[in-house]
């Protein structure tokens, strides 16, 4: 299916999560935005991520096959994140696997950029691989030179960064490829958000986005003070959002500003109320699958609706389990709250009023 079609039929999924988020009648219908935790090695040690620490057995090729052959067409959107997902020499199989049996609209990958002399071979590889999907690189930069190596804990990681950015640069004369710079705003570098910013920028990449930092179940950050306090933060994402409306943008590029500066409203609401601001579809119409085989609603509580690899890698049949039931409950009768943007970006689709101001904003 072309893009155009994927969209299409995203649009017409969205009334029949809605309709399931609301009255839980039924099968449950398969999300529309998977995350896939591939591992979690990962050769940084980032002062906001302790991910590194966990080991497991990580899911094979062959294994993501049996799994995405019981999801079939329905994900839009794949994430494949780590750990640092690009120290699995096997990346590219999984992508292809994902591609012949899911055919998203969207694979993005972030990565630290640390392995130039593999990312970008690897990356053009599945941009051929996959000529019906957008593949999306983001470089996770958090600030600038040797101050960017102590948060990420890898002296060197910048110049290395570096080497993979100006390779992958090359690729942007694929139609299907798109390279991204991502920042992680924390108590590490949020008074200095202006000034990263400004460089980062000069690097010209086909877009920029940020994320809160935050305590996580599966990075293994609960309890660490690593989230900017909202005065701090809402001045450098005040600064972003204004950087942002000073630029002409045209076509998707505009819809995807839009949504970014929804979400980042959307975040500074949270900080002032911790609790959810619209309603949560995390379980619904998004989730992720850790590297052994669990399905959780999302990264942040990481609670399991069961283990693929017990349920002879049937997806479906661990989304409708009774574990599963039960996280939906909780998290529709909102005991808990996140500002998590891969889960956010999801909602915000789902949620008219959302929906009215980011149209508003277009016009």
């Amino acid at each position: 299916m072309n893009p155009l079609g994927k969209r299409i039929q995203l649009l017409s999924k969205l009334p029949r999560l809605k309709a399931f988020y609301r009255f839980a009648a039924g099968k449950a219908p398969l999300p529309v935005n998977f995350t896939i935790s591939l591992l979690y090695s990962c050769n940084s040690r980032c002062a906001t991520c302790n991910v590194y620490e966990k080991k497991v057995n990580n899911l094979t090729v062959e294994e993501y096959d049996k799994i995405f052959a019981t999801v079939g067409k329905a994900p839009f959107w794949f994430t494949l994140s780590g750990g640092e997902p690009f120290l699995r020499r096997d990346i590219v199989d999984v992508v292809k696997v994902i591609y012949k049996r899911s055919q998203p609209a969207i694979i993005n990958i972030p990565t630290n950029g640390s392995l130039h002399k593999v990312i970008p071979e690897r990356v053009e590889a599945m941009i051929k691989a996959c000529p019906k999907s957008d593949i999306i690189i983001n470089l996770s930069l958090d600030e600038i030179s040797e101050k960017h190596d102590e948060i990420r804990g890898f002296p060197g990681n910048w110049e290395r960064a570096m080497k993979t950015y100006e390779q992958l640069k090359e690729l942007t004369a694929y139609p299907n490829f798109t390279l991204g710079i991502h920042t992680v705003i924390s108590v590490f570098n949020v008074k200095r958000f202006p000034e990263i910013y400004r460089e980062l920028i000069q690097l010209q990449p086909d877009s920029y986005i940020t994320e809160i930092a935050e305590e996580r179940v599966e990075l293994g950050t609960m309890g660490e003070k690593i989230t900017p306090n909202k005065e701090d933060y809402f001045s450098a994402i005040d600064f972003l959002i204004a950087e942002m409306k000073g630029k002409r943008l045209k076509g998707l590029a505009n819809v995807a500003r839009s949504f970014r500066i929804e979400y980042y409203q959307l975040v500074k609401r949270y900080l002032l109320k911790n609790e959810q601001i619209i309603p949560c579809y995390a379980g619904v119409a998004s989730c992720q699958l850790s590297p052994d085989g669990d399905v959780w609603a999302c990264c942040i509580r990481a609670d399991s609706m069961g283990n693929l690899r017990e349920h002879n890698y049937d997806f479906k049949k661990v989304w409708n389990s009774e574990a599963a039931r039960k996280i939906r409950k909780s998290i529709k009768n909102r005991e808990c709250a996140c500002p998590l943007a891969n889960a956010g970006y999801t909602n915000l689709l789902l949620h008219s009023a959302s929906l009215v101001k980011i149209a508003s904003r277009l016009i």
